[in-house]
């Protein structure tokens, strides 16, 4: 099924509120939009006479091998879509072969979800809090419930302003809760979004190095749209760098990931691995991003979708049609290996 009709039946299920809060983004949408946008504007150059009688999209990331260059990419209160919330998606996940980032956010603790799915590769999201002693806390606890990486998000030292959800007074059920936050700094307001208030809005350089004190897991900086930006993260020594306007969440009318990506991965050179989000939809994305330079995609939304409309398979449902997709376009640019994606698949300007 497409995205857009997976979507469509995500809708008819889930309260209004809910998919309007997963769905929407800041102010106009305009960076929203734009994100599935961008993609389609890059055009491909496919070869020919090539032999695609076998096309693999395996690979790996961090030494680990992967059924597909795909993470799902970090949400938050996934329990919203389903009573399982974060567990499916991570048992889903870990069958499909994929890595799973695990929200600050979430619904379910991450020692619960890495009881959900204890074979699953999990990397953990992480917000610098005000309070250091809780972010340091979050971090020790990723390590010990076995993530495998940190994934710092550095484009929200302020939450950007959400209409629907300020207009629908958006919060969590009675019962539900961000499960990782001690419940003595549960929000009183009833307001959901009223904790992004407690992250630290003075991120520095220094807090990379901050990070590497407390974890030695591999640290990716989740958030970069300017090649000046990449350069400097990559000089700091992290992991990887992941390019997202935070899926047109945060500033409206920032730049859409696609047309960022081949600037940064110019100013990066190979240094780090880079990774891309942001209205990600089908194979053919997929192609065009790997093209541009990342080793690998996150996608959010539609795991959300394929979640609320049918749990677990849904979300397993929604990856196999990705990596379908994502095979089929390989084959019909001439690719036989994830390895083989280049930039001479995109037509440049004239």
């Amino acid at each position: 099924m497409d995205a857009a009709s997976l979507e469509a039946r995500a809708r008819q299920v889930l309260d209004r509120v809910v998919y309007e809060y997963f769905a929407g983004g800041a102010d106009d949408e305009s960076t929203l939009r734009d994100n599935e946008a961008a993609w389609g504007r890059i055009r491909l150059l496919p070869r020919v006479l090539r032999d695609v009688s076998s096309v693999s999209t395996a690979g790996d990331l961090l030494g680990v091998s992967i059924a597909a260059p795909i993470l799902v990419a970090p949400m938050a209160f996934q329990r919203l879509a389903h009573p399982d919330g974060e567990r499916a998606v991570a048992r889903a996940a870990a069958r499909s072969g994929i890595p799973m980032v695990v929200s600050t956010m979430s619904t379910v603790t991450l020692e619960d979800v890495a009881a959900a799915a204890p074979d699953s590769v999990r990397w953990f999201q992480f917000y610098v809090h005000r309070d250091r002693d809780l972010s340091r806390r979050l971090l020790e606890r990723a390590e010990a419930s076995g993530c495998a990486a940190v994934v710092l998000t550095v484009d929200a030292p302020v939450i950007g302003r959400r209409r629907k959800d300020e207009a629908n007074r958006f919060a969590l059920p009675p019962g539900m809760t961000i499960a990782n936050l001690d419940a003595s700094l549960q929000s009183h307001t009833g307001s959901a979004l009223s904790e992004y208030g407690a992250f630290e809005p003075s991120l520095t350089p220094d807090l990379l190095e901050w990070i590497g004190t407390v974890t030695g897991l591999p640290l990716f900086v989740k958030g970069v749209l300017r090649a000046d930006d990449a350069d400097l993260v990559a000089d700091a020594g992290v992991a990887g760098i992941i390019v997202s306007n935070h899926g047109g969440r945060q500033l409206d009318g920032a730049i859409a990931t696609a047309d960022a990506l081949p600037a940064i991965a110019e100013a990066v050179r190979g240094r780090v691995p880079l990774l891309v989000d942001g209205g990600i939809r089908g194979g053919v994305d997929i192609v065009r991003a790997l093209a541009l330079g990342a080793s690998a995609v996150l996608v959010g939304r539609p795991f959300l979708w394929g979640l609320a409309v049918a749990g677990e398979a849904g979300v397993e449902a929604v990856f196999t049609e990705l990596r379908d997709e994502l095979a089929r376009a390989m084959a019909l640019c001439g690719v036989g290996v994830i390895g083989e994606i280049d930039r001479s698949l995109i037509k440049t300007s004239e």
